[in-house]
């Protein structure tokens, strides 16, 4: 199978529903962003970090590829489609307080940083609030599951609270905003 089909070239690609959209289309765009969010928590899964972390990552990649999957489907389709569940909300949700009550109070803005793994937990942080910007904009014009939209919402809370987290266990510092 050649991985080039010359069929983009002209600026339109092809949705797992059928038809045919531009790419610069905000379902596109939004499940990009995804796309490009599972790949930057595939580079934070590969840096030196707690192999339960990693585990919990590569969980929530699975769960991207099903997100992206569902955004690359306009309408109606007959075939089953991968799916994100409330439990899969209530999943991170979980994580989130597991973390947390390891962690002291957040008292103050921290700057994104303080290591390698701890500013790349923090990328994945902003491209997954930029992908649920793009979720939100996209629902204004056509049906989005809000469960999407959660999701995200929950996901990139995760991902903040997994930077303080690893920022805690590699003794990174935590640099306080000063305005």
């Amino acid at each position: 199978m050649k991985i080039y089909t010359k069929t983009g070239d002209k600026g339109k690609t092809s949705l797992f529903s059928g038809g045919r959209v531009l790419k610069s289309d905000l379902r596109i765009k939004a499940y990009g962003s995804v796309d490009e969010l599972n790949s930057f928590i595939g580079m934070l899964s590969a840096c030196e970090i707690n192999h339960i972390f990693k585990e919990i990552l590569i969980k929530i990649q699975h769960k991207l590829y099903n997100l992206g999957s569902l955004l690359a489907v306009k309408g109606k389709v007959t075939y089953k489609l991968p799916e994100i569940k409330e439990e899969d909300v209530h999943f991170i949700e979980t994580e989130i307080d597991i973390l947390n009550k390891n962690l002291d109070p957040l008292k103050e803005f921290i700057l994104p940083g303080g290591n390698k793994q701890v500013a790349q937990c923090h990328i994945c942080r902003t491209v997954c609030r930029r992908a649920e910007r793009e979720l939100v904009e996209l629902s204004i014009n056509e049906d989005v599951d809000l469960l999407l939209i959660r999701y995200l919402n929950r996901l990139s809370d995760f991902l903040f609270v997994l930077a303080r987290a690893i920022s805690k266990e590699l003794n990174a510092e935590e640099i306080v905003w000063k305005a």
